[in-house]
């Protein structure tokens, strides 16, 4: 088991590396641009590739997805708890909080450990996430008007369309999908080669802090999203893929959208890489106790 999750985590922990030892050698990175480049582009390009044509019939969509809506709010509303007893501010941790790396991490992490029968149920989890994060996301993080942000943001007609594809059964042109497929691998690389540019100037503080975070996030994600899976009714695999997703490292757009806001985008770059390094510990075992 460690090694396979090793093996879906390596890449990550490469990409960070890449971009960490770029700026130490002293090589130029355009964070404005590349940021720029992987919110407008890269990212409505890989949620069409992802989830387009995807096998998900429209009853189990919808009570997964008011699950996982359900998780996310709660979430959210636990950061301002978490913010006092962390003593930072629930703008910064907000985020982080809600919207975890159920996407190039989550998903290899449930393909692998439930299957082809439960891979639905994570995908399903990922779109509600996505959503969240690419509107409400936006909005917090836009600097002037949220709606006129939030009209500008691609992302979230990516995820109206792609939306309308998997209820509907509908496939996408074979020319634009091999378009959206080819333009969608400039996105994961982009974002992990930032997160590792950020890194590069990260105090020891903030990795303690990041560590503290996780430790009081995680039990947390878990313990929600198997009380409300229960309430809403979910089947047992259901109810454990919403509890791995939920409980997944802090997702690399999080960095991405404090880097744009400019709010302490370097302490966020901590949550994302101590969050990760700990899931090498907390998964296995989070896995061994649903499977």
């Amino acid at each position: 088991m460690l090694v396979e999750l090793f093996a879906v985590m390596a890449p990550v922990l490469a990409g960070a590396g890449l971009g960490f030892f770029w700026v130490r050698l002293g090589h130029p990175y355009p964070v404005d641009f590349i940021t720029r480049l992987v919110f407008n582009i890269g990212t409505p390009s890989l949620v069409l590739a992802s989830l387009a044509g995807a096998d998900i019939d429209a009853a189990t969509f919808g009570q997964t997805m008011l699950a996982a809506a359900l998780v996310i709010i709660t979430m959210g509303c636990a950061t301002f708890v978490v913010a006092k007893l962390l003593r930072r501010s629930w703008r910064v941790l907000l985020a982080p909080m809600m919207y975890p790396n159920t996407g190039n991490m989550g998903l290899p992490v449930v393909l692998y450990a439930f299957g082809s029968a439960g891979f639905a149920y994570g995908i399903t989890v990922m779109v509600t996430v996505s959503l969240f994060q690419f509107t409400l996301g936006s909005v917090l993080s836009s600097q002037g008007n949220p709606l006129k942000t939030l009209l500008k943001t691609p992302t979230v007609y990516a995820i109206a369309l792609s939306m309308t594809l998997l209820l509907t059964g509908t496939s996408l042109p074979r020319w634009l999908a091999n378009t959206v497929d080819l333009l969608s691998g400039l996105t994961v690389p982009l974002m992990l080669i930032t997160l590792g540019v950020s890194l590069a100037s990260i105090q020891v503080k903030n990795l303690r802090s990041g560590l503290g975070f996780s430790l009081v996030r995680v039990p947390l994600a878990a313990t929600v999203a198997w009380l409300i899976a229960g309430w809403v009714g979910l089947p047992p695999l259901a109810q454990s893929i919403l509890v791995v997703q939920m409980c997944m490292p802090v997702a690399v757009f999080n960095y991405l959208f404090a880097q744009r806001a400019q709010r302490e985008p370097i302490y966020v770059a901590s949550l994302v890489f101590c969050s990760t390094l700990l899931a090498l510990v907390y998964v296995p075992a989070l896995l061994a106790l649903l499977m």
